[in-house]
């Protein structure tokens, strides 16, 4: 008998056994989609603040959700999948009409969102944009550099938000300040670190590599 075999049938066991309660499985789903803060959690699923802790601390312990400080608000936290925890297991999915356009928002459109919508934009055929609501005078030329490493189309220029956005926009925020500004307005959010405060070219690839992770994550929620 494989050893390696029979031990990830036991870690599938205990993904099972751990999902098998509606509580956790709901949350599981929910970040599917993006990062949530543990009230907008609690508030979707109607749920005790007492039991999404007893719940989301259960997921933490078995290494299928973390938690980090918002880079806004420092008194918020969101709650996010770890990367690759459910081992195969995909839970099912509530998806939305394929949308008309996908518009990555951060605060100064001047690197996640522009890298983000550089990496959809090589992915996918489905319309996309990025904005700021407070953009910067021009892109950072860590992103420039980050982008023609991994040979991704060129990078805009930094709009405002308000200019860009569009009725029927699937809106994906980037960044936490951003998020935490435009309440209610977008439909995922994706917690990622600013390489502009760093500034190093590790940082802004670092950035690059999770937001390709993520847009391989929703891309195929929204276009299959």
């Amino acid at each position: 008998m494989d050893a390696d075999w029979l031990r990830d049938v036991t870690r599938r066991a205990d993904l099972h056994g751990v999902l098998s309660d509606p509580g956790r499985l709901a949350i599981v789903e929910m970040l599917t989609w993006g990062d949530r803060s543990p009230s907008d959690v609690a508030a979707d699923l109607q749920m005790t603040s007492n039991l999404l802790a007893h719940h989301v601390n259960v997921l933490a312990e078995h290494g299928l959700v973390r938690r980090t400080r918002s880079e806004g608000d420092r008194r918020r936290t969101y709650l996010s999948l770890v990367p690759g925890a459910l081992g195969g297991l995909r839970p099912l999915q509530r998806r939305p009409d394929r949308p008309a356009r996908v518009l990555f928002v951060c605060t100064a459109n001047s690197a996640r969102s522009q890298l983000a919508a550089a990496l959809w934009r090589a992915a996918c055929d489905v319309p996309v944009a990025s904005a700021g609501t407070h953009p910067a005078p021009a892109v950072a030329e860590g992103a420039v550099r980050a982008a023609r490493r991994q040979r991704l189309p060129g990078l805009g220029s930094p709009h405002t938000l308000v200019e860009v956005h569009r009725p029927g926009d699937f809106v994906v925020t980037v960044c936490d300040r951003a998020h935490e500004e435009t309440a209610g307005l977008a439909d995922s959010h994706w917690s990622v670190p600013d390489p502009v405060r760093v500034g190093s070219d590790v940082a802004f690839d670092s950035a690059l590599t999770e937001l390709d992770r993520r847009v391989n994550q929703l891309l195929p929620l929204l276009t299959t």
